[in-house]
């Protein structure tokens, strides 16, 4: 639909029209939802009046800065279903609500084409004289010129057949329902969006430890090490650098290898320990280079096509210069003593949590705002926050509205694995990307019931999911002492069911499978508390497979969105299919779920989800092996072997 600058309204008379039910909205408008740059809002609603009074309807939206509406004429759907789109062209805060009235005109013309006898079409046409002339009076002096004429034809001319000509002039009818008043008005609350830019819809995500990025074992690596590897992290299809937090680490209570309390001389300690007397949240670790070497990261990032997203880590070590500067930022024990954070059993002595139940909680809300101000003047627009919930939900709810104002290219990431309802909240609070439970759902009933959720769910007009297979504090159980198969399988499901995906760089690449004890998720010698030296040259890298994937990732616009996700059926409870579309680009994907075994069965493609004609021939063609297959209807038979190409990602054609 065209939208239109639309006029302002005089109400004639009290709202004789209802709207109810608005869709998309989130929690009655409390809300924003999200969309990116170059998307349409598809907006329904039921609209409808008393009797078999016709309404119309349009949906009244306008973007950022802007004081004055546009709008697009809503079509009825049928049972007082009414639907308009409108898209959202730049980023920031847009506005939109679904107005109603009663079409007089419409109402008069439905009519007058049905009546035959002539005396009644004559008074019938004298009726519609007075509504023309109700527009006319309204309208700019063109338009007046225009309608004016045909009121007084329809008023004044006795002749049947050019009255029901005139009156069923549709140039003329479209001119003066426009400027018809709208009577019987009734317009919803605004509602909100925030509108992203594209990376906020897609990305592709590579975490690595700058202090483990130097080429020498044992050597603690620099900002130099990351500029080094960047060609190959570019190379693999990756658009986001992901680095864990590069401040000061405390010295104080620091943890040593594999999380031990008592540290040696030469432990380096937690990252998420973050200050020492170097600095806070808004210094960089010395061993990894100055404020002007990170900017010199960042260009060269940019150079290549991707972004740096920095850590966000709200929380302190010992001796962070704001234990001592802001003591009433923190919570004392009884004794006097600063509380540590702990999540039973896990204790974290080397890092205090900050109070914001604090009296002082103004100050603080400010300072945090400001570190993240400080990192966008350096040039950070994507930030990964950890665990955001264990803050207050009104805290970023104000702090991400404060930052997107002024910015509304920053992307905030949450890592937040925990209850639904509390990520969902943060997502609702502003946050752009969620961590999801993929990182834990394994079988073919899991991976269908959480992936229709966030594809088909009303959620989705607010949480976008970003799943991870792994993070440096998640070895999930099942790629403990895992084959690479195993590791191929949930790179492949990660790449393919959502549009933004990621992974712990050279853990996940090198197939790091060794938990530090049986009933932990926690990795032996954890690169959180020690420097590692990964052999990148190692044979067994999932290098090659996580190009081929991404590249084909960024090839397929089908993939480059969660909402066309759909599910396809097969005789095997170890095969997974599903399927994403956009236009013309379609992609299947069947996974072998078992790491194991070779699986074989049949798959049943739903050819009106793809859009197939009943029974034809098509061709797919696979990204992983390159091979092409021609497939008939929706029965087609797949064998994957685990070891050698445990998923077919397919293109059709």
């Amino acid at each position: 639909m065209t939208a239109r600058d639309s006029h302002v309204n005089t109400v004639a008379i009290p709202p004789a029209t209802v709207v109810e039910d608005v869709r998309p909205q989130v929690d009655g408008g409390r809300f924003p939802i999200k969309r990116v740059v170059g998307e349409d809002v598809e907006v329904t609603a039921a609209c409808y009046a008393h009797g078999h009074e016709v309404v119309a309807a349009a949906v009244r939206y306008r973007g950022p800065g802007e004081t004055q509406w546009h709008e697009c004429e809503m079509e009825p759907l049928g049972n007082d279903l009414w639907t308009g789109t409108f898209g959202v062209d730049r980023m920031g805060a847009w506005e939109y609500k679904v107005a109603c009235w009663l079409d007089h005109l419409k109402a008069w013309r439905d009519g007058f084409a049905r009546r035959v006898d002539p005396e009644d079409i004559r008074l019938n046409a004298r009726i519609g004289a007075q509504l023309v002339a109700r527009a006319a009076e309204r309208c700019g002096t063109d338009t007046c010129a225009k309608l004016e004429p045909w009121a007084r034809i329809l008023r004044e001319d006795d002749d049947v057949e050019r009255l029901r000509a005139t009156a069923l002039d549709e140039t003329l009818f479209q001119l003066a329902r426009e400027n018809a008043p709208r009577d019987g008005l009734y317009e919803t609350q605004a509602l909100r969006i925030t509108v992203d830019r594209e990376r906020a819809r897609f990305s592709t995500w590579y975490e690595l430890f700058p202090r483990s990025a130097s080429p020498q074992a044992g050597v603690h690596g620099s900002f130099e090490d990351v500029d080094e590897r960047l060609d190959e992290i570019a190379g693999m299809g990756f658009d986001i650098l992901y680095l864990p937090p590069i401040h000061p680490i405390g010295r104080d209570k620091r943890k040593g290898k594999n999380n031990s309390v008592v540290a040696q001389a030469d432990d380096v300690g937690s990252p998420w320990a973050i200050g020492a007397k170097e600095g806070g949240h808004t210094a960089i670790h010395p061993h990894l280079g100055t404020h002007a070497d990170f900017r010199h990261l960042l260009m060269a990032t940019r150079a290549r096509g991707m972004e740096i997203a920095l850590d966000i880590a709200f929380q302190c070590a010992p001796d962070h210069p704001w234990v001592t500067e802001h003591p009433e930022w923190f919570r004392k024990r009884p004794d006097g003593s600063i509380q540590y954070a702990e999540n039973p059993p896990k204790k974290y002595q080397d890092i205090y949590p900050l109070d914001f139940e604090t009296p002082h909680w103004k100050s603080l809300w400010e300072a945090l705002r400001d570190v993240f101000l400080f990192w966008i003047k350096e040039g950070v627009q994507v930030f990964r926050v950890d665990n955001p919930h264990t803050k207050p939900f009104a805290f970023w709810e104000w702090v991400i509205a404060e930052i997107k104002r002024d910015h509304p290219e920053v992307l905030f990431l949450s890592e937040a694995f925990t209850r639904p309802h509390v990520m969902h909240r943060l997502a609702k609070a502003g946050f752009t990307q969620s961590y999801t439970y993929f990182t834990w759902r394994g079988s073919k009933h899991e991976l269908t019931a959480y992936f229709t959720e966030l594809a088909k769910s009303r959620s989705r007009e607010y949480f976008r999911p970003n799943c991870w297979p792994n993070t440096p504090d998640i070895l999930p159980y099942h790629l403990q002492n895992a084959s690479p198969a195993m590791f191929r399988i949930r790179l492949v499901l990660a790449a393919t069911l959502a549009a933004s995906y990621g992974i712990y760089g050279p853990a996940f690449e090198l197939g790091e499978n060794r938990p530090f004890k049986p009933d932990s998720e926690e990795y032996l010698d954890s690169e959180k508390y020690q420097l590692r030296h990964w052999d990148r040259s190692n044979p067994e890298s999932l290098a090659p497979l996580i190009t081929r994937v991404n590249a084909f990732r960024k090839q397929h616009p089908a993939l480059q969105g969660d909402w066309s996700l759909v599910f396809h059926a097969t005789d095997n409870d170890a095969l997974l299919a599903y399927s994403k579309q956009s236009g013309d680009d379609r992609v299947l994907v069947v996974v072998n779920l078992d790491p194991n075994v070779a699986q074989a069965g049949f798959v049943y493609v739903d050819e009106a989800a793809l859009g197939l004609d009943p029974g034809a021939a098509y061709t797919v063609t696979d990204a992983i092996t390159g091979a092409h297959f021609t497939w008939y209807g929706s029965r087609n038979f797949v064998r994957l072997e685990p070891w050698r190409a445990p998923a077919h990602v397919f293109s059709l054609r």
